[in-house]
């Protein structure tokens, strides 16, 4: 029988799905790291080698740490867990902390005495840590699972050092959101194209709509606004390259991009700093508002929580900015889950990833979640509700998904562009974003040096 328990759980059922940043981290810290990735590169992959469900270690136990917090991800986490145990015959024991709480402390947390396995996001944030030796490589554990994911899924989950780190479960995209029943009484047409995108806000600001529900006191939503706008003009390359800065933030590419945003922050809803979320998503249930650009982790989630009418709940891609680049990109964050460096049972760890990493896991955890989609190649899950059906379908449409920019870059510049896009908000003149531009800069360059 499974013995998944849950504790330690602080997180209110208004906690955000995505949360605030490392703070205290930073390239310097990266740097510093080197001992540390070469201790990763050092063989520390040969170690006891997983086992699966074998009498090595059915009947042991595993500790789980987790920020999965909010009551739906948290119960589809439980499902998870209890089908983990099921086939590996590993009890798990999940220690539940909110989604602040958790990322602010990862660093002290995974230096002192961490769970087994925990709850992480792929790319960059994972490279992060297992470039500073605090996470065990899980190369055998890929040497089983590997069939069931694609080279792009496996490149999110290995290290710089080439070894892979973690087991990936699910990601989201990011998109507009709007209710179907609203944009049928009014008339009105998804755009595909900025104009169309503006005018569409103009006209719902005339109708006595919010055209775009906009929150931004968790400093991270806006950080979308400014990925899909640098996607959209200047493409995923000059992404990629200005979150590692390859290119500067004073270039006029960027500049372009907080003229665009400038150009609809009047239409957005006022007062982001100081809302939630959460409160600008039930703007857009309550149909105060138009549309709400931000993940269907968030949007959907919550309408979920509220049980609200998400038959209703639709979205469309970010519509097109400079034709070259179309709506070939997105932001579509991984989440995963991976074995601490300290593990007391890294063998029982790595049979519940190993289980994890299939196809039937998968379909477990999303019969409770409602808006995340698996990342098993080739996966059928019957519960796929519409938002998750059209989300696999506009994932797949892209030629390349972005990790969000508090993944893509380091630690330290995603938290200073927390600060500057909240800035930006306050006072988007053109003489503010020149000096905002500059202060990036700055700071990049102290960052990454």
């Amino acid at each position: 029988m499974s013995e998944v328990e849950s504790s330690g759980t602080t997180g209110s059922p208004l906690s955000a799905t995505r949360r605030n940043l490392l703070r205290g981290v930073g390239a310097a810290g990266l740097v510093a790291a080197g001992s540390g990735l070469l201790a990763a590169c050092g063989g520390s992959s040969d170690k006891k080698k997983s086992s699966g469900g074998s009498k090595s270690v059915a009947g042991s136990s595993v500790t789980f740490g987790s920020n999965y917090s909010d009551p739906a991800p948290k119960a589809a986490f439980a499902a998870l867990t209890t089908a983990a145990t099921a086939s590996s015959k590993v009890k798990v024991k999940i220690n539940t902390v909110d989604h602040n709480t958790f990322q602010n402390n990862i660093t002290s947390y995974l230096q002192g005495t961490p769970d087994d396995l925990f709850t992480w996001f792929a790319g960059y944030r994972m490279q992060y840590f297992a470039a500073q030796g605090l996470v065990e490589p899980i190369d055998d554990v890929w040497e089983k699972i590997g069939g069931s994911f694609s080279a792009a899924a496996k490149k999110l989950s290995t290290g710089l050092d080439g070894h892979q780190y973690l087991v990936p479960i699910y990601n989201y995209p990011w998109v507009v959101f709007y209710n179907k029943s609203e944009f049928a009484k009014r008339h009105y047409t998804v755009p595909t194209t900025w104009d169309q995108y503006v005018a569409l806000a103009k006209q719902m600001k005339k109708d006595g709509l919010i055209p775009i529900a906009f929150a931004d006191k968790d400093g991270w939503p806006a950080l979308g606004t400014f990925d899909i706008l640098n996607m959209r003009i200047n493409g995923y390359d000059y992404h990629t390259k200005l979150m590692t800065h390859k290119i500067p933030w004073t270039d006029q590419g960027v500049h372009t991009v907080f003229q665009h945003w400038a150009e609809i922050l009047p239409y957005m809803q006022t007062g982001a700093n100081g809302r939630l979320w959460q409160d600008a998503a039930k703007a857009l249930e309550s149909k105060q508002a138009g549309m709400m650009f931000q993940g269907t982790n968030q949007v959907a989630a919550q309408y979920v929580t509220d049980k609200a009418d998400l038959a209703d709940l639709d979205f469309f891609t970010f519509p097109a900015v400079n034709p070259q680049w179309g709506q070939d990109y997105m932001d579509a964050p991984t989440d995963g889950f991976m074995l601490s460096k300290k593990a007391k049972n890294s063998d029982a760890g790595k049979a519940i990833l190993e289980y994890i990493g299939t196809g039937a896991a998968e379909s477990t955890y999303l019969k409770t979640d409602q808006w995340d989609v698996g990342l098993v190649t080739g996966l059928q899950v019957p519960t796929y509700n519409a938002i998750q059906k059209k989300s696999v379908e506009e994932i797949a449409k892209c030629k390349a998904v972005a990790q969000f920019m508090d993944r893509d870059s380091d630690p330290a510049m995603a938290n200073a562009m927390i600060a500057i896009c909240q800035k930006f908000i306050d006072d988007p003149s053109t003489s503010n974003i020149t000096k905002l531009q500059q202060s990036a800069e700055k700071q990049a360059k102290a960052i990454y040096s």
